[in-house]
């Protein structure tokens, strides 16, 4: 990886909204996708209860409202302000930006807000990944079909690893394994999560295979099929795709329509035919209870029931809902409203406390929290800018401009742990 000499800087609204939302079918498989390379399909890992059928209203239950039972358990407590452990300890404080394209990877000094270094990668550099052990970054170059590690302590690339269609990386909550989001080539490819070597894949029945995060008791997760409109429920290790819930036929107010989200061009012109959904990252809550996943077609989150994996609502946040982001307290999560410019705070019981409005617009993207929980960075995928938001008062602290296309941007080091991957994804 090349160096690019390059220089280098570059009313909270208020609202509580439950919303019931109409169903004319949520189908789910009822029979598991086993893995590739001889791997026996377990359900030991499975959530025992599957989803119920909707009532005969047709109506499910609000998104919003109390937590269930077991609400006391925050599932980010390891990730609190300055909670740094082991390797994190050592590693610079810097941001890393992966912009898809330019096909570089720019390093911010967070305490200046400068791009102190500009280098080459390969094919449209997705996301920058925490290693489980928190000793590696790995810029994801999904086109270019490599993993390129770059060391925490220095900010410096390294040489570069050929890995097949890396658009996300996951890691098994033991760390035992490696887990690529093969995003063209519709599979989990699961790996030695330090020499990157293929063990297995799992193939997935589905289209634009990205983004995921683990149950509270870590035994299952989550993942979004962006071109199809589907969730999958997949065992820990990545052996079988427990369960399929199509989003696509589960009515919602104000979302996209075809012809607008294909006008748009980019992701939605892949879209697989009669698609209404793209649903995108994927947060637990705090409390363990419930999964959120950001929709940028529907304009808001999905509320799953991570006990029983079934849908429990829906709630509207802005325009191409894309990224959600825990904050270190663990009381409130940070969604980025993509085609709108602006990010919906959410308070532990996912009821809309706030709406943060960019001043000029833009197009906040990927990201992630300061260590001391004091900043929230996301990346402007269409703005070449990166922003800088306060998340105690939502004001826009700073903007930056970089290359073009910025995506999985990460601040590191984080607290926690380990890292289950994306952009630090941390327990």
């Amino acid at each position: 990886m090349s160096l690019v000499q390059r220089g280098g800087a570059a009313a909270a609204v208020a609202c509580s909204l439950a919303l019931s939302l109409a169903v004319s079918a949520c189908s789910s498989s009822s029979g598991a996708v086993g893995a590739s390379a001889g791997a026996s399909p377990t359900q030991r890992h499975s959530p025992t209860t599957v989803a119920p059928a909707p009532s005969a209203s047709g109506t499910a239950g609000t998104a919003s409202g109390s937590a269930a039972s077991g609400g006391s358990v925050n599932v980010y407590a390891h990730d609190g302000p300055g909670q740094l452990r082991g390797a994190a300890t050592a590693a610079r404080s810097l941001v890393y930006v992966p912009n898809t394209l330019s096909n570089t990877l720019q390093v911010i000094d967070p305490s200046t807000y400068r791009v102190l270094a500009t280098y080459r990668t390969g094919g449209e550099p997705q996301h920058v990944v925490p290693s489980f052990d928190l000793n590696t970054l790995w810029v994801n170059d999904n086109t270019g079909n490599d993993l390129i590690p770059v060391n925490p302590r220095t900010g410096m690339p390294g040489r570069r690893v050929a890995v097949e269609d890396p658009y996300n990386l996951y890691f098994t909550p033991d760390g035992s394994h490696a887990l690529v989001m093969a995003e063209r080539l519709s599979r989990i490819d699961v790996r030695d999560p330090h020499t990157m070597r293929l063990q297995r894949s799992l193939p997935v029945p589905c289209k634009g295979l990205n983004h995921a995060d683990y149950s509270a008791d870590l035994s299952f997760f989550v993942v979004t099929c962006e071109f199809s409109g589907k969730l999958l429920v997949v065992n820990r290790d990545a052996t079988t795709v427990l369960k399929v819930i199509d989003l696509n036929h589960i009515h919602t107010p104000g979302q996209t329509s075809a012809h607008a989200a294909m006008r748009m061009g980019g992701p939605p012109v892949r879209l697989d035919p009669g698609v209404s959904a793209m649903p995108q990252d994927v947060r637990l809550t705090p409390d363990g209870t419930r999964f959120v996943v950001a929709d940028m077609r529907r304009n808001g989150v999905w509320v799953v029931n991570a006990r029983t994996t079934s849908m429990q609502g829906f709630i509207p946040t802005g325009p191409g809902a894309h990224s959600v982001y825990p904050d270190r307290l663990g009381t409130r999560l940070f969604v980025a409203n993509r085609d709108g410019g602006t990010i919906t705070v959410l308070d532990a019981n996912l009821k809309k406390t706030a709406l943060w409005r960019l001043p000029h617009g833009g197009s906040p993207d990927m990201g992630g929290v300061s260590a001391d929980g004091a900043q929230l960075w996301l990346s402007g995928r269409y703005n070449s800018a990166v922003y800088v938001l306060s998340t105690s008062t939502g004001r826009l602290l700073r903007t930056i401009h970089v290359d073009a296309g910025p995506h999985g941007l990460c601040v590191w080091p984080q607290p926690g742990r380990f890292s289950l991957g994306h952009t630090g994804n941390m327990r």
